[in-house]
């Protein structure tokens, strides 16, 4: 939906027979947000979610929290009504540039376009690590084969995930913000405006959504408390000392 959203508004000028070209601006808007699209699709398609019964792996376990009622409740308020206004607002920062058609392009609009394609990528990385990770333990399962190493563990914690347990959330919730820093390209000198708030609702979602995913990967791995302690939740910083290794050792000691 972002992307169908952004071509609405990118087309416009052109479509009103406003323009004979695309505003430098939206069509930059439009862009990124085709290629997060393309890229949330690829993944969500290699997982399967694209399949009949194909879904979040979180849900099951969230229907099975709430009852067919209670689920029934989230999916009318929620899933259908909330979750859609959430997502058509973090793309209205485009509605500013909309009304600014014209306005050349500003060291702003650079940065939040180097920005967006640099969390982009973070995702990206971070997306194929935790792939690579889970099809290499599902070949050694099946395999019959120890488990060795990290994989003894049950999550990933190498790569991008030494320094964040959640690499991917962070660097998306980044992308909506750099999308938002568009719009105060063109009514500066302000730096804020009312299509902040899409940002400001998704990154509220994903401190509701986070926690229960750190629930189920508690209840699965008994080493994630372990992680929790040492790594930052989301902002990417330098790892604690990692205290699976230090109770590893100290039962060899003994």
């Amino acid at each position: 939906m972002p992307v169908i959203y952004a071509w609405y508004f990118a087309t416009q000028p052109v479509l009103s027979g406003e323009s004979m070209h695309f505003d430098q601006r939206l069509a930059i808007m439009a862009a990124l947000a085709t290629l997060w699209g393309v890229r949330l699709s690829y993944n969500f398609a290699r997982k399967g979610g694209y399949t009949w019964h194909g879904e979040d792996y979180r849900w099951e376990i969230l229907r099975s929290k709430l009852g067919f009622i209670g689920f029934q409740l989230l999916n009318v308020t929620f899933i259908a009504v909330i979750q859609n206004v959430i997502i058509s607002w973090f793309v209205l920062p485009m509605y500013f540039a909309w009304l600014k058609r014209g306005t050349p392009l500003n060291y702003i609009d650079y940065a939040a376009t180097g920005a967006f394609v640099f969390f982009l990528l973070m995702e990206t990385v971070a997306d194929q690590q935790q792939w690579n990770f889970q099809q290499e333990k599902k070949k050694l399962i099946s395999a019959k084969k120890p488990l060795t190493g990290e994989f003894t563990h049950g999550f990933i914690h190498s790569g991008l995930f030494r320094y964040s347990r959640h690499p991917n959330f962070f660097a998306e919730q980044s992308m909506w913000w750099c999308f938002f820093v568009f719009s105060l390209a063109v009514t500066q000198p302000s730096y804020w405006n009312w299509t902040g708030y899409g940002a400001v609702l998704l990154t509220a979602l994903f401190q509701g959504s986070t926690p229960f995913t750190e629930q189920i990967s508690v209840a699965k791995y008994p080493q994630y408390k372990n992680y929790q302690r040492a790594v930052s939740r989301l902002l990417p910083m330098l790892p604690g000392s990692w205290p699976v290794d230090e109770g590893a050792n100290s039962k060899k000691r003994n």
